[in-house]
């Protein structure tokens, strides 16, 4: 049985089978709006996600796809778990995810951290990180509103949206927050030296209260990141892109590199020791996931039992396809049904 269930607070029809009731509205989210709810069958506060019109385009279908499959793959106590699926009769898709009350960014906003709680949350981060990359996915768009915390400072890293299967070809700029300088200069890779990145990025947003690294445009953010670590070497661009971005690198003011110690002066310099080796130009020489989690800044949470790998590497059919959003609305709705015949698997 469906039930319909109005909201007036948010002015929004939500079609929703009555297993789960009491919604109310929590946030917008990266895919559409969140509500939590109560899970009637176990009693459980959730979040439910309501994608509207996912098949209004290719890219917003691809997008849902790529959500639904990323998520029914992924398992782990730091990553955000799927509990249910469907597709309303008007065609909206409906995620149901663990309910987690407020998100890095909104902390960040309201608070300082002490130096503990960034190393706790950092961990956690990484943790997340190293089990998603063992899976050979890039997640693409880590940034502090896309990490769930609970109210016992315990994180989910949420949209997958943008994730990638790792290497693949980047062909366009982009802007996303934090973005790494093979991704904002054209012709880079997604791998996990992208999300490295990112984390770097949030590592400096926790000891500085700040954005690290403003900019409205590819070309904005890129000269904030040499103002920071000063110009990119010529044989990072010879090996990693091509000409056009060395003349467009050519262009910019020379900067001479820059102590990260001289930035983050009140900063514990066991975190500015390894904020030092997330952010490098050439991704190939960043720390990975595994490694930053042994560094000495975080020895007081890293615990290998407890930092599980992926049991298996994930695979994206229909990844490169050019198909027709009702295509996509058919191979969605067999996702679907797949998920709910397919016992569930317990997070790490």
């Amino acid at each position: 049985m469906t039930e319909f269930i109005y909201s007036h607070a948010i002015d929004t029809a939500f079609e929703i089978t009555n297993r789960y009731t009491h919604l109310q509205h929590v946030r917008f989210g990266r895919i559409g709006l969140v509500c939590s709810a109560k899970d009637q069958r176990s009693g459980q506060i959730v979040a439910v996600e309501k994608m509207t019109k996912p098949f209004s385009s290719i890219m917003t279908s691809k997008k849902a796809y790529r959500e639904l499959k990323v998520l029914r793959h992924l398992q782990h106590k730091n990553v955000s778990v799927l509990r249910d699926v469907f597709m309303s009769p008007s065609k909206n898709i409906y995620v149901i995810t663990e309910f987690v009350g407020t998100d890095l960014e909104s902390i960040l906003v309201s608070e300082t951290l002490e130096n503990k709680t960034v190393k706790h949350v950092l961990c956690q981060i990484l943790r997340g990180l190293k089990y998603i990359h063992s899976a050979g996915i890039a997640h693409c768009n880590l940034s502090p509103s896309n990490i769930l915390v609970d109210e016992h400072c315990d994180l989910r890293i949420s949209n997958f949206g943008r994730a990638r299967i790792m290497p693949e070809k980047r062909d366009y700029h982009s802007t996303g927050h934090p973005s790494s300088p093979q991704i904002l200069l054209n012709g880079g890779k997604y791998d996990n030296g992208v999300d490295i990145w990112s984390a770097g990025c949030i590592l400096a947003e926790m000891l500085e209260g700040k954005l690290l690294l403003p900019g409205k445009d590819y070309r904005c953010q890129f000269s904030s990141i040499t103002e920071l670590l000063g110009a990119i070497p010529d044989d990072v661009i010879r090996n990693l892109w091509g000409q056009n971005t060395l003349t467009f690198v050519h262009s910019l003011p020379k900067i001479e590199s820059r102590s990260l110690s001289n930035k983050f002066k009140s900063a514990d310099p066991l975190a500015v020791d390894l904020l030092g080796n997330m952010l490098i130009f050439d991704p190939r020489n960043r720390v990975c996931a595994y490694q930053a989690l042994t560094y000495k800044y975080l020895i007081q949470y890293h615990d290998p039992v407890n930092e599980p790998i992926s049991r298996g590497q994930f695979k994206l059919a229909f990844n490169d396809a050019d198909l027709s959003a009702n295509t996509w609305k058919r191979i969605i709705d067999s996702e679907i049904r797949d998920y709910h015949n397919t016992p569930g698997i317990k997070p790490v």
